[in-house]
């Protein structure tokens, strides 16, 4: 039997309080995180490492709760942690793509949540303003490195478009802003 729309609903659970996730944010939100996913996934072809998009619960006090957070992109190294629907490691990597009903929680609660499990580097995205916010876990607090607004007129003083953004733990793996926002007008 197929599933009625309302049957479908994506929530996180974050200090025992369920939060509806549905409906769905904007197509710009998903297009976002596909180019971010797509260029990830590929730089982690030959290693250990996963990338998942918005498709796994990242439970962070697996051991205290029930609680969880379903990150936009991320990536584990662990596989050990995985099972099933779940993962309750250490993520190395997350991104979170700001949508109206989720941007208070990403860069408060969820930030705070990444920054106390030990998450190396923090992405907070804004597909409106087409801007990304780079967070590094810096003795327990999270600094923030980088912070961009694309700018991808050549005839503009601060045209940007081919900046290039590299992961911290992750060398081999770097895109340009142009590349990030690809698609999102």
């Amino acid at each position: 039997m197929p599933l009625l729309e309302e049957e479908y609903r994506k929530e996180e659970k974050i200090n025992g309080v369920i939060y509806d996730m549905s409906p769905s944010p904007n197509y710009q939100h998903g297009i976002v995180d596909g180019n971010i996913y797509s260029i990830i996934k590929s730089g982690l072809k030959g290693t250990l490492c996963l990338a998942f998009m918005e498709n796994l619960d990242y439970k962070y006090h697996a051991q205290e709760n029930n609680d969880y957070v379903i990150p936009d992109v991320m990536i584990i190294c662990d596989r050990k942690h995985l099972k099933g629907g779940s993962y309750t490691g250490t993520p190395r990597f997350i991104v979170e793509t700001l949508s109206p009903a989720t941007a208070l929680r990403d860069m408060t609660v969820k930030k705070e949540i990444y920054q106390a499990a030990g998450v190396e580097e923090y992405w907070i995205i804004s597909p409106k303003e087409r801007a990304v916010q780079i967070y590094y876990l810096e003795d327990g607090k999270y600094d923030l490195k980088y912070s961009y607004i694309l700018q991808d007129d050549p005839e503009e003083e601060h045209y940007n478009a081919d900046t290039v953004v590299t992961l911290k733990d992750f060398p081999k793996i770097s895109m340009t802003l142009a590349e990030m926002f690809e698609n999102v007008e």
